[in-house]
């Protein structure tokens, strides 16, 4: 039950936001004199870092990648989630595994719902990194980036593993 009211509370605090953003905000436009671009700025050169909240909607994936195939993108990512929790309810499984799994889930189920409500994904994290415009990004982005990289970062932990048994049986 833990596990569902997890996903579940991931999912509201991204809609919730979303929800903020998309009504409290007006959509970035590049030539705002206020800080940066319009958005409600988090951190200013901290460090060479600087986060603001913004405004900005994706038709696309990551990044706006096949923007020109939304319909398509909604079907596909409609198939993932369907595959993705199915397995998350039917297959035996670790729990380490299945929190990945459920972080990528609810991540694209945001996406999802996006989709549906706004006809586009509202994106809101705007950083900048030492000068370098990083791409606008949503929690749902971060919940199935998170999940894919502890995924493979447990795929790589368990080949070194498996080499060092290797070689003490060796």
């Amino acid at each position: 039950m833990t596990f569902i009211a997890f996903g579940v509370s991931l999912f509201a605090l991204d809609a919730l936001l979303k929800a903020y953003v998309h009504f409290f905000l007006p959509p970035m436009a590049l030539s705002s004199p206020f800080f940066p671009y319009g958005g409600i700025g988090v951190l200013r050169d901290w460090h060479g870092i600087s986060l603001s909240l913004v405004h900005v909607t994706n038709r696309g994936a990551a990044w706006g990648a096949f923007a020109a195939f939304q319909e398509y993108l909604l079907y596909v990512r409609i198939l993932i989630v369907g595959g993705l929790f199915s397995y998350l309810f039917f297959v035996k499984t670790s729990t380490f595994r299945r929190v990945c799994l459920l972080l990528i889930a609810v991540g694209a189920l945001g996406n999802i719902a996006d989709t549906f409500i706004y006809g586009y994904v509202i994106d809101m994290f705007y950083f900048i990194f030492w000068s370098y415009s990083y791409p606008v990004f949503n929690i749902a982005d971060s919940m199935i980036f998170c999940g894919i990289a502890l995924l493979l970062g447990e795929a790589l932990f368990a080949k070194v593993r498996e080499q060092k048994t290797a070689k003490r049986s060796a």
